[in-house]
């Protein structure tokens, strides 16, 4: 099929410049890079999301979870045995 297409001047000369460095006219460098392209498949559709847990299935009792420093402080707290006295 023959067809027409309209490049920008930057991307034109691109497009020569690579056609003349691989010895390809600019008609089937064009060709070889779209079918190239459209020979990539993408994901239709992203894989689902799963969270994964540790420990249990409910957030800890007293946690806010829209606060996670203090989540952090927390376990700091569990870990190293201080906190506010």
């Amino acid at each position: 099929m023959r067809t027409t297409i309209a490049l920008d001047d930057r991307l034109a000369k691109q497009v020569c410049r690579a056609a003349k460095a691989r010895g390809l006219s600019v008609s089937v460098f064009i060709s070889r890079t779209l079918d190239d392209a459209l020979k990539r498949r993408e994901p239709s559709e992203l894989p689902p999301f799963h969270l994964i847990t540790v420990r249990g299935v409910h957030a800890r009792p007293g946690g806010d979870l829209d606060r996670p420093r203090a989540l952090d402080a927390q376990d700091d707290e569990i870990r190293f045995k201080y906190g506010s006295r």
